[in-house]
This record gives C-alpha cells, structure tokens and sequence, in this order.
C-alpha cells in the first residue's frame, strides 16, 4: 500500500473522529442549556398534595387561624366596653369611661360651636378604624366639675387617657395649623404622634385602601346615574 495513502486515510479518520467528539460535545452542551431553561419553570409546578401535607405549613396555617380568632375576640371585648364607635357620654360615666380602657380619647365640646362641630367629624371617622383607643364626648355645660378638675379653658379641648390618667391634650386648632379645614389624616397623624392610637396594620391599610376605592366608584357610579337622569 501506498504509505502516502496510508497517511491520509488515518489523518482522515482522526479528524472524523475530532469532529464526532466535538458534535457529542456540542449536543452534550445544548441537553444541559434546555434543562437550565426548564428548572425555572418546572419550580411554578408546586404539586398541591404535597403543600397540603407539609407539617411546617399546616403548622403556619394553624398560628395564623389562632392569631385572627384572638384578634376578633379582642375587638368583641373592646366594642362591648364602647370601643369601635364615637359617644357621648354623661359626667356621671365619664369616670368609668376613661379609667375602664387602657387608652381613652375625651372631647370636650360645647353644642353651639362650630369648631367643636368639626373636631366631631373628625373623631367620628376615626373611631371605627382605631378599636383599640375609645373615643367619646362629654358636654362641656354639663361636666363644670370636671372642666375645672382638668382645667378646661378653651373649647374644642380632646383629652388623652391612658390607663385613666391625663397624659396630653389638643386644646383648640393649634395642633392643627389653627385652621377650620384641617383632614382627618392630620388630626389622624397627630394622635398617632401621641401615642393614643396605634400604628396601622399594613393590611390594614390595604383594606382601608380597596375599601375607599370601592366607595369612589361607587359615588362615581351615582353621579353618572344621577347625570344620566
């Protein structure tokens, strides 16, 4: 045989060998980037069973059961002492009032005054969001007892209780730039700063959110109606 014949069909089958390598290779390559790319979706595939046997999670679900009765049972406790609403109460409750809850907001007002009519609106609106803290009103004309224990000189004066003492007071405007047109998210904020009531749930907010959205639309809805008539 001719040794240059020889030569070239074994430099032939080398290089068809390095080329078989290099396909293996490459398809060796391409099998581990599609199941890269599938992991990501083979994690959305959660098989429910499984999740629903996981003692961690049932364990999760259980603390989280429990935690929201015990909420609801202290709501149930505090609107049973007058919590969740704003009321006027008598100078013969009002001891009873401030010292039966841990934190106790006292409006101080008088029927005729405009201002003390605001503050009222304001108060109103936020006694159902903040259960923990009782809100009420005591009529300044039939309380001189304890305006002048506490002594009351201006009007509107909001009292603060905590644990049936005096902490602070919002005498007037003055907390509250001193103008008639103050929101309710300031006075808001202000009694946040005071500590008479607590900070708000972050689901809290979402649902005061959603729950103010679903009223606008719904206020929408009547002026179109009300337009269309």
């Amino acid at each position: 045989m001719d040794p240059d014949a020889v030569k070239s069909t074994l430099s032939n089958l080398a290089f068809g060998n390095v080329i078989a390598a290099a396909a293996r290779d490459l398809q060796k390559e391409m099998v581990a980037k599609d199941k890269a790319q599938a992991a990501p979706a083979s994690h959305d595939e959660v098989d429910l069973d499984e999740l629903l046997d996981d003692p961690e999670l049932e364990k999760l679900h259980a603390e989280r059961i429990a935690a929201l009765k015990k909420e609801a049972e202290k709501r149930e406790v505090l609107k049973r002492q007058g919590h969740g609403e704003y009321r006027e109460i008598t100078e013969g409750d009002f001891l009873g009032e401030v010292t039966g809850s841990e934190k106790v907001i006292c409006h101080f007002y008088h029927r005729e005054f405009y201002r003390c009519k605001i503050m009222d609106k304001h108060l109103k609106a936020l006694a159902p969001v903040y259960v923990g803290t009782k809100f009420v009103k005591l009529d300044a004309e039939n309380a001189p007892f304890f305006v002048s224990k506490l002594a009351i000189k201006t009007l509107p004066c909001v009292i603060l209780f905590k644990k049936g003492i005096a902490v602070d007071r919002l005498v007037g405007f003055q907390d509250l730039g001193s103008k008639d047109d103050f929101s309710t998210r300031a006075l808001e904020n202000i009694l946040k700063m005071k500590g008479i009531i607590d900070e708000k749930k972050k689901e809290d907010e979402d649902e005061d959110d959603e729950s103010e959205s679903k009223n606008r639309r719904i206020r929408s809805s009547t002026a179109q109606d009300s337009d269309s008539d």
